[in-house]
C-alpha cells in the first residue's frame, strides 16, 4: 500500500506540473567540453566530447538521447522525404538532399560512448541516437559521458553546411552530438525534419582546430585571441598550418560557429553593453560591403530597443555573421545571407537579433510552441523597426491581418498548438507561427492596455530568462500584470481555429433614442471598442468589456465604459438616449483586432 501511495502522489505531481509549469520548476543542466579538428579540404571533422549531465528532475532516467542533426542531409532521411512529399516544399530544400553527391552529404557518428567509464549500447535512428544507460541517473545526481565523434559537413542546403550560395565556406549550426532535452513533459527527442529546436541549458568549452587562413566567429568568448595568427591563403602551397580557437560560452543551450578565409571582421562596442561583431565576405561587391558597415550602428540601436522593452542582453558579445541560407538565430549570434537590399539586411538582422530574447533567453520548446518563438519575435522586431527605421506600423499590420484572414478562411488552418513538424503545409506553418503569433501579442496589448502589456514583457523576461517557459507561463505573467483573467484568450487563439467576427446587426431610431445592436458571429471572445460619429461632427468612443475577463483595461477620459458583454449572448444592445442624428458607426476603429470580416464592422447611415 505504501508503494501505491507513492505512485499516486508522484502521478498527481506530474499532472499538476504538466498543467502549470510555474510551481516546482526544475530544468536539466549540461556542461560540454569539446576538442574538434576540421579538415577544410575534405570538410570532414573529428572530435572528443565530455558531457557532465545533471539530472535536476524528480525522475530516474534509464536512457538518454542525442541529436545528430547532420544525418538529415542524406538521401532518404526524414527531412529529404518530407520535403519531396509535402505539397509546398521549402524552395531551399526541394529535392536537393536526394541529389547530393556522397562527398556533399552530411553525417555525424558517435564513437566509443561511455558513461562514467563504462561503454554504452546505442541505436542509431536517423537523426537521433538512442542510448541505453549502464546505470540509471537518479534525481539530483550527475553522470559523465565521454565520446569520440566524426562528421562530414553537408553542402549548405538548410541553415548549416559548406559552400553557401554566397560562397561562405562553413556555416556550422547543429553540428555536434547534442543531448536532447528532458523536462516536465518527458523527453523531446524529435527527429530533425527541418523545423525548430529545443536544448538543455549549460556551459560550453570548445577548442576548434582549423586551417590558419580561416577567421572564425560565433557563440561564446574567444579565450586565446593573442594565439590566433591568420595567414592568407597561398594557393601554390598545400595547407598544413592550423590555429586552435578556444571558445567558452556560459549559460547557453547551443553553440554555433562560422568560418571563412575571406571574412572582414568589424567590431562595435556598445557603451555599457556588449561588443558587436560583424563578419562579412571581402568578396562582396562594394555596395553590399557598405550596407554591412551601415548596418552596424543600427544594430546597436535595435539592441537598445530590445533591452528597454524586454530586458537587458546578458552576454558580453553578439555577432552578425554572413552565412547560412537566409536568416537563423543562434546563441550570441545569427547567420544571415548578405546580398540584400539595405532594408532587407536591417529587417532580417532585427528579426534574428530579437530571437535572442524569444527563443534563446526565454527558451520555449520551438517544436511544440513555434508561435511563441517566431510570432513574438516578429512582433517585437517590427516594433523595433517602427522605432529605429520609422516603418509604418499600421500598414505593416494591415498586411499581416489580411494574410492571417486569408489563412483563416482557406480551410487549411491548424491550431497553433500543432507541432511545428505536423503542419500539412509549409505555408500554414509560416502564417500560423509568424503572422498569427505576432497578432497574438498585438491583440494582447489591445486587450490589457499598453502599460500592462509593457509590464508583461518585462515580467516575462525577469521570471523566465534562462529557463524553458510554456504558453501558460506567459499568459500568467500577463494576468498578474493586468489583473485580468486571460486563459480564454490563450485557449481560443492558440488551441483552436476559431475566429473573431463581430458586426453591426441593426440600428433602430425613434423620436427619443437610437438602439444599436452588435452581434458576435465568430466563436473567439473579444472586448469591443465602438466609435459613433454624429452628423454635427461629434465623435464618441465606447468600450464594452468582456465579462469573462473579470475586469477591463484602463481607458482615457473620453471613452465611455459600458456594461460588460457575456460571451454566450450573441448580441449586445446599446441605447443612445438622445435625438442626435448618427452619421457613422465603427467597430474597432483602430483596427487592433483580427476580425475576419470587416464589411460588417462599419455602417454609414443615410440622412433622414
Amino acid at each position: 500500500m505504501k508503494n501505491l501511495f507513492v505512485i499516486i502522489v508522484l502521478s498527481v505531481f506530474h499532472v499538476v506540473n504538466g498543467q502549470r509549469n510555474t510551481n516546482g520548476y526544475w530544468q536539466q543542466h549540461v556542461d560540454y567540453t569539446m576538442e574538434v579538428e576540421m579538415d577544410v579540404d575534405t570538410f570532414n571533422y573529428s572530435g572528443t566530447q565530455q558531457i557532465i549531465y545533471t539530472n535536476n528532475s524528480p525522475d530516474i532516467l534509464q536512457n538518454v538521447f542525442f541529436h545528430l542533426y547532420f544525418n538529415a542531409f542524406q538521401p532518404g532521411s526524414e527531412m529529404d522525404v518530407r520535403s519531396r512529399t509535402i505539397a509546398d516544399p521549402d524552395r531551399r530544400v526541394m529535392n536537393r538532399i536526394q541529389n547530393l553527391a556522397p562527398e556533399d552529404q552530411g553525417f555525424l557518428n558517435v564513437l566509443n560512448l561511455t558513461q562514467d567509464g563504462e561503454k554504452l549500447k546505442t541505436t542509431l535512428s536517423g537523426t537521433i541516437l538512442e542510448v541505453e544507460l549502464k546505470k540509471p541517473i537518479l534525481s539530483g545526481e550527475q553522470t559523465t559521458f565521454e565520446m569520440n565523434f566524426e562528421g562530414q559537413v553537408p553542402l549548405n542546403v538548410r541553415r548549416s553546411g559548406k559552400n553557401s550560395s554566397e560562397g561562405v565556406v562553413l556555416s556550422m549550426a547543429q553540428w555536434y552530438p547534442k543531448l536532447a532535452e528532458y523536462d516536465f513533459e518527458g523527453w523531446h527527442a524529435d527527429p530533425y525534419i527541418g523545423r525548430e529546436f529545443h536544448g538543455v541549458w549549460g556551459n560550453f568549452d570548445l577548442k576548434l582546430t582549423i586551417d590558419n587562413s580561416y577567421i572564425v566567429g560565433g557563440t561564446g568568448y574567444l579565450q586565446n585571441e593573442k594565439d590566433i595568427k591568420i595567414v592568407p591563403v597561398n594557393k601554390k602551397k598545400k595547407r598544413k598550418n592550423t590555429n586552435t580557437w578556444h571558445f567558452v560560452a556560459p549559460n547557453v543551450h547551443d553553440f554555433t560557429w562560422a568560418a571563412d578565409p575571406d571574412y572582414i571582421h568589424d567590431k562595435l562596442q556598445i557603451e555599457n553593453g556588449p561588443m558587436l561583431h560583424f563578419y562579412y565576405k571581402s568578396t562582396l561587391e562594394k555596395e553590399y560591403q557598405k550596407r554591412w558597415r551601415d548596418l552596424q550602428p543600427i544594430t546597436a540601436k535595435l539592441m537598445a530597443f530590445f533591452n528597454e522593452n524586454i530586458g537587458v542582453y546578458p552576454y558580453k558579445q553578439y555577432s552578425v555573421i554572413q552565412g547560412g541560407d537566409g536568416g537563423m538565430e543562434y546563441g550570441m549570434c545569427t547567420l544571415i545571407t548578405g546580398v540584400r537590399s539595405f532594408e532587407s539586411l536591417v529587417g532580417v538582422t532585427s528579426h534574428e537579433l530579437a530571437h535572442t530574447w524569444f527563443q534563446f533567453l526565454m527558451a520555449t520548446n520551438e517544436g511544440k510552441h513555434p508561435w511563441m518563438d517566431e510570432g513574438f519575435t516578429e512582433y517585437i522586431c517590427t516594433m523595433a523597426e517602427v522605432d529605429v527605421m520609422n516603418i509604418d506600423e499600421q500598414k505593416y499590420f494591415e498586411r499581416a491581418y489580411k494574410r492571417y484572414v486569408r489563412y483563416a478562411l482557406s480551410g487549411f488552418e491548424q491550431p497553433q498548438s500543432t507541432h511545428a513538424d505536423r503542419y500539412e503545409y509549409n505555408a500554414a506553418y509560416g502564417t500560423s507561427s509568424y503572422v498569427k503569433g505576432a497578432i497574438f501579442l498585438r491583440q494582447l496589448k489591445y486587450i490589457i492596455g499598453e502599460k500592462a502589456f509593457r509590464k508583461t514583457l518585462h515580467d516575462y523576461f525577469n521570471s523566465w530568462s534562462f529557463k524553458h517557459p510554456t504558453p501558460n507561463d506567459f499568459i500568467r505573467c500577463a494576468e498578474k500584470a493586468s489583473g485580468l483573467e486571460l486563459d480564454w484568450y490563450l485557449t481560443d487563439w492558440t488551441r483552436t481555429d476559431n475566429v473573431i467576427d463581430y458586426g453591426i446587426k441593426s440600428v433602430e431610431k425613434n423620436e427619443q433614442n437610437t438602439e444599436i445592436v452588435i452581434e458576435r458571429i465568430g466563436l473567439v471572445p473579444m472586448p469591443t471598442e465602438l466609435e459613433i460619429e454624429y452628423a454635427d461632427g461629434e465623435i464618441i468612443k465606447y468600450y464594452i468589456p468582456l465579462r469573462m475577463m473579470r475586469g477591463e483595461k484602463p481607458t482615457d477620459e473620453t471613452t465611455i465604459v459600458l456594461n460588460d458583454w457575456a460571451w454566450a449572448y450573441p448580441t449586445y444592445s446599446l441605447l443612445l438616449n438622445n435625438n442626435k442624428e448618427v452619421k457613422k458607426i465603427t467597430l474597432d476603429p483602430e483596427k487592433k483586432v483580427a476580425d475576419i470580416n470587416l464589411d460588417n464592422n462599419s455602417l454609414v447611415l443615410e440622412k433622414e
